[in-house]
């Protein structure tokens, strides 16, 4: 009788019948229904005269036995009826098939109907007295009833089907609506909504009651932290979705973007490391962890598990963990959230933690469920007397259940027998097999079968209720009626929420939408747009000047190598340990230039040697390098100056595209700029014109290399305490240079810092720098180098000729090979990496990366929320009103 009360459901929430191998009797026994209820009636009269020829008393007792029986009564008369008559045997044989069949199917669900129509029948009995005429109706209705019997237990079925789709549906919409909810007061809702919650089901109890084995069970599978020690430290919070049209079952961690996780080995992984990344010091944290599970084996609910109760804190845990655990349960199990207060049914419930959290927040029990796990360890008559709901009275009752998995059966369920074994293609379910196991155990004990159909008439009290999927239906039915006592609240909040976000909408953005595309877009273009501009300023003039500056500046670096600096000015050379002969061989004054013989072949080395560095320090290495990172920093500058400006990510993606299309053709564009200087390695040839050019800009360039050296050597002044300081300073280092002074004695003596010695030999090499860059502008002016024919007196002029031919070579590759490329393919990389390559999860997080996009979004996103919820509240409000909530 228990087996087919309690599961005829066993597979899930929501089922779909499929065909049975009774299926064939019962469409059989339908086909004949119709002449069988005539026959009934005929049958029903013979039966009547055959009563009546027996004693009275005989006949009194026998009537009132049948109407005792109700559905057996019933069809045994159809049947003895036909047996008494010639029948042929197949018609005997059909409504035999029919009425097991029926009987067996109705037993353990009709069975508080039959008590209630024996006491009908028997009070219509006493009240109609001997009768014939109501002995006549009485049986012939029996006997009708009988058989439609079959036909009214498959409505009802189908009656029951129905309406737990129904109540599927609505509890999935309303957790639809909380989510809602949820995701809008994260977002920063108003009073008008963080006054009003749908609730959830709390689940709550003592560590090692049962309470992870129980979430399993409804599950279906072992997904929870397991371990010795305390594994869960944050609340877990469980959104269950059944999904009948799923491939496989899967979680998802919102918060994580870790996408479908098949794998529920992988998700107790998951919740062990993020509850264990709680440090011991800490031991709980209020932060939720998220979790949807999508399965067709599992009803809509919300479940929220929370950390067990402790009674001591072990020696590695905090003292204050016992308050801390408290204090976070305490906040979940607030109104207006169900509890499911879970006790293990080997400990007293007055000593049940659970309970008494529960009776402190709901005291008079409206909100509360009591589940008693363990049952199997204790006596069947206690775990009766548990569940009868006598000592600690909820008003929503107890459940009793046996979620633990058998030793036995999770050693197969390891090993991938458990498919097998269940007799169902889902491997590793152990939902089907802690019902089974349910279904053996409670089917064993008579006790648990009485107490089904006892009702306790004395104090009202609501049958017992048994096993796991009777908690899964309960809390389905309890979790849509307390959703709905809050719809009617929630939908006006909702409205008024949407009026307010809605006028705001329109006062800040004129009701103008906007998308996470569309601003990608914008933004793109304005780049795009600015990276046009630079381009068209960014051209072969720009390179050729940056160009000649670098090799203007490598030519005053040979010049001052070669002609202005002077062997005394080096402090580590001694000139007392060098001859006259040494240190004209090692380098002559400049001053010695311009009456210098025309062959004299040590000016013809020094020209011809810094022409050869010029033209062999890898020019092309050199210019590419420069015009690559010269592109590379103005594609930065745009990026901070432009649209991208508060977007690191994209920055960071505009870089590498660059690097990626500079670094590409770097070495090519190198060697083919490398391969045309190669001529001014050995010959140079000079026009009168590139001459006369180049002797002006010589002369400019010393003309700022001048106003360089006495902008410095007045810096230098100041920064000793004025000219005169600096003046004596001077004077002391050339003396020590002459030998004249031991640099020993600048402290002792004169009062010279290391410092201060630095800054007058620092001065002293500015003067001279600056009276040597004189001279040379004055040979420069001179008629000796008006003539390309007196290079060797002007190595200046000579060499800013050659500078001058290396950079436009160079400057015409570069533009071919780098420049050009890359003004094409750069904008065309941008739309391929931005434009397509970004998700839709990427575009969002850089549209609110801008502080003023990300608040145009949010609200326009928290208009959007408020809609869809205002939507679906008003449709749930209307199915409300279409049906009658079913008691729970």
């Amino acid at each position: 009788m228990y087996n087919i009360y309690l599961y005829r459901q066993i597979g899930g929430a929501a089922t779909t019948r499929g065909i049975s191998f009774t299926s064939g009797a019962k469409f059989l026994a339908k086909m004949v229904r119709v002449p069988a209820a005539a026959g009934g009636a005929v049958v029903a009269g013979i039966a009547y005269v055959n009563y009546q020829v027996q004693e009275a008393a005989s006949y009194t007792q026998k009537k009132i036995e049948q109407a005792t029986d109700w559905i057996t009564g019933a069809a045994s008369s159809v049947k003895d009826g036909i047996e008494g008559l010639s029948t042929p045997p197949w018609l005997k044989g059909l409504f035999e098939g029919s009425v097991q069949n029926s009987r067996s199917e109705r037993d353990a669900s009709t069975i508080h109907d039959t008590a209630s129509k024996d006491s009908a029948n028997q009070n219509s009995h006493n009240d109609n007295g001997d009768s014939g005429c109501g002995d006549e109706a009485v049986l012939t209705g029996l006997a009708a009833a009988a058989a439609t019997a079959t036909l009214s237990d498959d409505d009802a079925e189908e009656r029951v089907a129905a309406t737990n789709a129904q109540l599927m549906l609505l509890t999935r919409k309303m957790i639809e609506i909380r989510n809602i909810l949820q995701e809008i007061s994260v977002g920063g809702g108003s009073r008008s909504l963080t006054r009003v919650q749908l609730p959830s089901i709390v689940v709550v109890g003592s560590q090692s009651s049962g309470k992870s084995s129980v979430l399993e069970a409804i599950v279906g599978h072992e997904f929870l932290p397991k371990g010795n020690n305390m594994v869960t430290r944050r609340p877990i919070e469980l959104t269950l979705i059944n999904s009948p049209d799923a491939a496989a079952e899967y979680g998802e961690f919102p918060a994580l973007k870790l996408g479908k996780i098949t794998d529920f080995a992988q998700i107790q992984k998951t919740l062990t490391d993020l509850n264990l990344a709680i440090p011991d010091s800490e031991a709980v944290s209020d932060d939720p962890i998220r979790l949807n599970i999508y399965s067709p084996h599992v009803p809509d609910l919300t479940l929220i598990d929370l950390p067990g109760y402790i009674q001591i804190a072990a020696a590695d845990q905090p003292e204050s963990l016992k308050s801390k655990i408290t204090s976070l349960c305490d906040k979940y199990i607030a109104s207006p959230n169900i509890i499911v207060a879970i006790s293990a049914a080997d400990v007293d419930l007055a000593n049940s933690t659970a309970l008494r959290a529960a009776k402190r927040v709901d005291p008079r029990g409206e909100r509360t469920i009591g589940v008693i796990t363990k049952l199997d360890l204790v006596d069947p008559s206690r775990a009766i007397d548990l569940l009868q709901n006598r000592s600690y009275p909820l008003q929503m009752g107890y459940v009793g259940v046996v979620s633990k998995v058998p030793s036995s059966l999770a050693t197969r369920a390891s090993s991938g027998l458990l498919s097998r074994f269940s007799g169902s293609g889902d491997s590793g379910d152990i939902g089907s097999v802690i019902a089974r196991n349910e279904e053996v155990y409670f089917g064993r004990h008579p006790v648990f079968t009485k107490a089904l159909t006892d009702a306790d008439d004395r104090t009202g009290q609501e049958q017992v209720t048994l096993g796991v999927i009777n908690l899964r239906n309960k809390l389905m039915r309890i979790l849509e009626r307390t959703m709905a006592k809050n719809l009617q609240p929630a939908c006006e909040a909702i409205h008024q929420e949407l009026e307010e976000t809605a006028y705001q909408f329109k006062v800040e953005y004129n009701d103008r939408p906007i998308t996470a595309e569309s601003y990608l877009a914008q933004s793109l273009d304005s780049f795009k747009l600015s990276f046009k501009e630079f381009a068209g300023k960014f051209g072969r003039e720009q390179v050729r000047a940056m160009l000649k500056s670098e090799l203007d500046q490598r030519v005053l670096d040979l010049l001052a190598q070669r002609y202005w600096n002077r062997l005394d000015e080096d402090p580590d050379l001694a000139l007392a340990t060098l001859d006259d002969a040494t240190i004209k061989s090692i380098l002559r004054p400049v001053s010695e230039l311009p009456s210098a013989l025309s062959d004299d072949v040590y000016w013809h080395r020094q020209l011809d040697a810094c022409v050869s560095n010029l033209t062999k320090s890898g020019v092309g290495r050199t210019s590419t390098t420069l015009l690559s990172n010269a592109l590379s920093g103005e594609m930065e500058h745009l990026v901070n100056s432009g649209a991208f400006k508060t977007h690191p990510y994209v920055k960071t993606i505009v870089q590498d595209a660059t690097m990626e299309i500079l670094n590409s053709r770097f070495y090519s564009t190198a060697d083919q700029v490398e391969n045309c200087v190669k001529p001014y390695k050995y010959e140079v040839e000079v026009e009168d014109q590139e001459w006369s050019k180049s002797r002006e800009h010589a002369f400019a360039l010393l003309k700022e290399e001048v106003r360089q050296c006495e902008a410095a050597y007045y810096k230098l002044q100041r920064s000793v305490g004025g000219g005169k300081k600096l003046s004596q300073v001077e004077k002391f280092v050339e003396k020590s240079r002459k030998g004249l002074v031991k640099m020993d004695d600048a402290n002792e003596i004169y009062g010279f810092s290391q410092a201060l010695i630095d800054k007058g030999r620092e001065g002293l090499f500015l003067t001279k720098r600056a009276d040597i860059l004189r001279l040379r502008m004055q040979a420069l002016k001179s008629k000796q180098c008006k003539s390309k024919d007196s290079k060797y007196y002007c190595p200046e002029i000579f060499l800013d000729v050659v500078a001058d031919k290396l950079t436009q070579t160079a400057v015409l590759f570069l533009n071919v090979e780098l420049l050009s490329d890359f003004y094409y393919h750069l904008p065309r990389e941008l739309d391929a990496r931005l434009g397509h390559g970004l998700g839709p999860q990427k575009m969002e997080n850089f549209a609110k990366e801008n502080a003023k996009v990300r608040r145009h979004l949010e609200l326009q996103e928290r208009k959007q929320r408020l809609e869809l919820a205002s939507e679906k509240i008003e449709s749930v409000i209307a199915m409300q009103k279409t049906r009658r909530l079913q008691p729970v």
